[in-house]
């Protein structure tokens, strides 16, 4: 039995799979045969004593003669030994008993074992071919794994000490938004500020002229009531109140829409660019009151002044019609060869403007305020019509600038070399990009400057250009200076060969060198070279962004691609262009609404003041000219008689208009603009043109109607005598 177990173990650690059953059975299989053996060697060792007594039996019969005494000791000791060798051997039944059993148990044993391992074998195959099938994925995950962990311990050592700083509403990345809403905010109240003023004394002046008007008018019958027992007062009265009810209507009706209509037309102006809540009219009392005042002022002050002066006359001269201005040598006629070199209707059209100081006055003066009203809108809309296209299309040729992160390792930045190659980019160039900071303008704000660097002058110009606005002179990067942006330079008030200094991103104070100044109207910017950068930072010149032209330059593809950079890991951030269009879309669109307002007001009060003048210049003359028509004088000469004089004047207009509204269009240019936003300053010839041409065509106009006027006037009724 024991051969066949063992013969059993053999086989089964030939086949290789062993384990902690075959281990207890192989150590019960050898404590069997070693007892096994220790009871044959006892089993030996007794049968060679039995042999040893068996031969002294042997020898002891032979020596049976020997004595008896022998002999029966030997028997004993034979017997003895007999004992012990049928102990032995049922001992050594016992353990093979033993041994059988524990055998046949291990057999049993063995055949689970052999289930058990047939089992395991089964999982461990398929696990094994779980494990082949996952290795290469968790190989490829460790081996990423790894490899992220290098480029965390290189960025790690990229690392860089942060610099903080604290930004106000006015300042930061959010900054944007509030800053147009104030820059709109005061570009309403600076523009409040200017208008209202100006055009209380165009429309005070137009007030001024219909008011002694009437009061002339009305001399023949204030002649008579002081003739019937009125006192002056009483006459007066009649004046001023008419005055008064006048300005207080046409007041309440200013103050009704100044409170409703006009402040809707500015909201709607200003609300495109923001999500606002509805505006909220309130009454301004104090307001009202000044313009109840100034209304006043201005219609009841030169009533009563007029009938004032009027009502010194006796009633008898009141009864008279009110005797033309006396004439008398006018400035011209001291320089002969000019005088002697105009002919007679010429002569007296100047002899008439001399004539009429106060007529002459209000129409040079009238249109002068319509025809810079007129020149400053235009020229306004002109300015800030073109800044766009000329920021974006002529100076400005990239689309981003996208700037890495200062901890990027090779791994990311070959990511955005990939990037940059795309379908979607035209070109890029390294550059360096820093914000630099200078606390200035007019709130004293943290201006943001943006820094552009380059080691490659020549590939920077197909990316900016960077010339002089005036003579559009191409202004170079050098070594010992920089080129800065025109407002930045305003605001700094700096020229060519002048220092500022500005704070770097970590607050550092840095000198730079103005070694040109470049067109641009929206934001501030510094352009160096390498050289110039290592000078002015001290520093080694190393790039860290792009300036990125696309192939698609609209806003949403900009967008679009900017919101794809921003994906990457070394991307820091993304200056978009669209951000600043936007900004200057606002403005323009909200400023072009208040100049079409402007434009209108101007075009409505050179109508009214010429209409008003002129009505005035033919009733207060119609004897006059009804005794030249009935010398001869056609109609149409008739109307040139008195018309040339209009016409003469509103080119003297015309000419104070262009330049008081050339004023007008600076200080607006000036003070309206934000400090990193410049409105081109030069006036356009639509500027120019277009105020002459409306005159023009209100002065055709209202010659047309003059001619009609006269055409169809009773020479009779207006030469009739009154005394």
């Amino acid at each position: 039995m024991l051969d066949k177990v063992g013969a059993t173990l053999g086989k089964w650690e030939q086949t290789g799979i062993t384990g902690k059953l075959y281990e207890q059975i192989r150590g019960k299989y050898d404590m069997a045969i070693n007892q096994y053996n220790e009871a044959c060697a006892e089993y030996n060792r007794q049968l060679n004593a039995y042999n040893a007594g068996l031969q002294q039996y042997q020898n002891a019969v032979a020596r049976l003669d020997q004595g008896s005494q022998a002999y029966r000791s030997n028997a004993d000791n034979l017997a003895q030994a007999s004992k012990q060798i049928a102990e032995k051997q049922n001992e050594l039944g016992k353990a093979v008993s033993q041994a059988g059993k524990q055998v046949a148990d291990g057999v049993t044993q063995l055949i689970q074992g052999q289930r058990d391992i047939d089992k395991a074998e089964t999982e461990y195959q398929s696990k094994l071919a779980e494990f082949n099938a996952q290795k290469p994925e968790a190989e490829r995950k460790i081996s990423e794994a790894e490899r992220q962990i290098t480029l965390a311990e290189e960025k790690i050592d990229n690392l860089t000490v942060p610099a903080y700083s604290v930004s106000g509403r006015r300042e930061g990345l959010t900054s944007q938004g509030y800053c147009v809403y104030m820059v709109i905010e005061g570009i309403v109240a600076k523009l409040a500020d200017i208008f209202p003023i100006f055009l209380y004394f165009v429309a005070a002046l137009v007030t001024f002229s219909t008011m002694g008007r009437m009061v002339d008018e009305e001399r023949t019958n204030s002649g008579t009531l002081k003739a019937l027992g009125y006192g002056n007062a009483d006459v007066m009265l009649k004046f001023t109140v008419y005055g008064f009810a006048a300005s207080t209507l046409g007041t309440c009706i200013g103050v009704l829409a100044g409170h409703t209509l006009l402040p809707l037309i500015v909201a709607h102006a200003y609300s495109a660019g923001f999500t606002m809540p509805d505006i909220m009219l309130k009454f301004h009392p104090w307001i009202t009151m000044a313009a109840f005042a100034l209304a006043w002022i201005s219609a009841v002050v030169p009533a009563w002044l007029a009938a004032s002066k009027e009502l010194r006359e006796k009633p008898a001269s009141l009864l008279l019609p009110k005797p033309p201005a006396k004439g008398s040598k006018i400035l011209l006629e001291h320089f002969p060869p000019l005088w002697n070199r105009l002919n007679f209707t010429h002569k007296v059209t100047a002899r008439n403007i001399f004539r009429y100081k106060t007529r002459m006055l209000m129409t040079i003066f009238g249109v002068c305020g319509a025809v810079s009203l007129l020149t400053a809108g235009l020229a306004v809309q002109s300015s800030i019509g073109q800044i766009g296209n000329r920021q974006f299309e002529e100076l400005i040729h990239y689309d981003l600038i996208v700037a890495e992160e200062s901890d990027t390792n090779s791994a990311q930045r070959e990511e955005i070399a990939t990037t940059l190659k795309g379908k979607t980019v035209q070109s890029s160039t390294a550059v360096r990009y820093e914000e630099l900071s200078k606390t200035a303008g007019k709130e004293n704000d943290k201006q943001s400057i943006t820094l552009l660097a380059t080691d490659d002058a020549y590939n920077f110009n197909e990316y900016l250009t960077l010339r002089d606005r005036k003579t559009h002179q191409p202004q170079i990067l050098v070594n010992n200076g920089a080129v800065i942006s025109e407002r930045l330079a305003e605001m700094l008030n700096v020229s060519v060969g002048d220092t500022f200094t500005v704070n770097d991103e970590n607050g550092a104070q840095r000198t730079i060198k103005v070694a040109g100044i470049s067109e641009m109207y929206i934001g501030h910017f510094i352009f160096m070279n390498a050289q110039c950068y290592e000078h002015v930072f001290g520093d080694q010149y190393s790039t860290n962004a792009y300036m990125v032209r696309l192939k698609d330059h609209s806003n949403a593809n900009t967008e679009r691609q900017g919101a794809k950079f921003m994906k990457l890991a070394a991307v820091r951030g993304v200056v978009q262009n669209t951000t600043q269009k936007n900004m200057v879309s606002t403005i323009v669109g909200s400023l072009n609404q208040i100049m079409e307002v402007l434009i209108l007001v101007a075009v409505l009060l050179a109508v009214v003041i010429l209409y008003d003048l002129t009505n005035l210049n033919v009733s207060e003359r119609i004897r006059e000219l009804s005794t030249i028509k009935v010398l001869g004088f056609h109609t149409s000469e008739t109307t040139m008689y008195i018309y040339r004089e209009t016409i003469l004047l509103s080119l003297l207009g015309i000419l104070a208009g262009y330049g008081f509204g050339e004023w007008l269009h600076r200080y607006i240019i000036t003070e309206v603009p934000p400090d990193e936003v410049m409105f081109d300053p030069a006036i356009s010839w639509i500027a120019l043109a277009a105020p002459a041409i409306v005159v023009a065509v209100v002065l055709a106009v209202l010659g047309w109607i003059v001619y009609r006027q006269l055409e169809t006037v009773d020479m009779l009724e207006a030469l009739k005598s009154v005394e």
